[in-house]
């Protein structure tokens, strides 16, 4: 009921499917079931939480995520648990997160993500080739949403295309690191994409590639 521009559109346990032009909220619990405390909950993995975290914040938006005490006032360990994972995964990868902006495109990738209203129950099975982007402070942020098993990676949209094909980055590749470790990955950039090697997984966490571009 709200003039458009005058408050955050929010899309309450859901998201949208393509970024948009304008800032917008996804508001969700860490219960699938409930969004206050309840004996039994459905809880949500956390790597599922951050990969929607991700995703939205590449389209432009935010996540409020909604923890239900008990009546005492205490968090469950259930919920705790899950709050410290998500801190040590911002801990490593925050800086592709806080204070980023929009790239180009928002991502890549096989998997699509359902839109509207209560469709987070739905299960998204993110694959190596399920690449989120953001950027801050001149440097771009690639986050794999799922850690490949041999360490390999092409990001299609960093592929060496000529500069009318806008939808491909025709600038220079300076370096590329990953997030959380002091390896220089090997990394080649051809037509088909940037072509990554690492040996860092994170154990079903995404993994954010650092490319300082220019």
């Amino acid at each position: 009921s709200f003039s458009f521009g005058s408050a955050v559109p929010d899309v309450e346990r859901g998201q949208f499917a393509e970024r948009k032009p304008f800032f917008w909220q996804t508001d969700t619990a860490v219960a699938l079931n409930s969004w206050c405390y309840t004996e039994n909950n459905s809880y949500r993995p956390a790597e599922d939480i951050i990969c929607d975290l991700v995703d939205i914040v590449s389209k432009n938006g935010c996540l409020l995520l909604n923890i239900g005490p008990k009546a005492d006032g205490t968090i469950p360990d259930e919920d705790r648990n899950i709050l410290l994972n998500i801190g040590k995964w911002l801990k490593i990868n925050g800086e592709a997160i806080y204070g980023t902006k929009l790239w180009r495109k928002s991502g890549e990738g096989p998997t699509e993500i359902p839109e509207g209203q209560f469709t987070d129950g739905i299960k998204k099975n993110f694959t190596p080739q399920d690449i989120r982007f953001t950027t801050a402070n001149g440097y771009l942020y690639a986050i794999v949403l799922r850690s490949s098993e041999n360490g390999d990676y092409v990001i299609n949209s960093l592929g060496i295309q000529p500069a009318y094909q806008r939808d491909n980055f025709s600038g220079i590749i300076k370096s590329v690191t990953v997030l959380g470790t002091d390896e220089n990955p090997n990394w080649e950039r051809l037509p088909d994409g940037l072509h990554i090697k690492t040996n860092y997984k994170n154990s079903g966490y995404p993994i954010v590639f650092k490319i300082d571009i220019d």
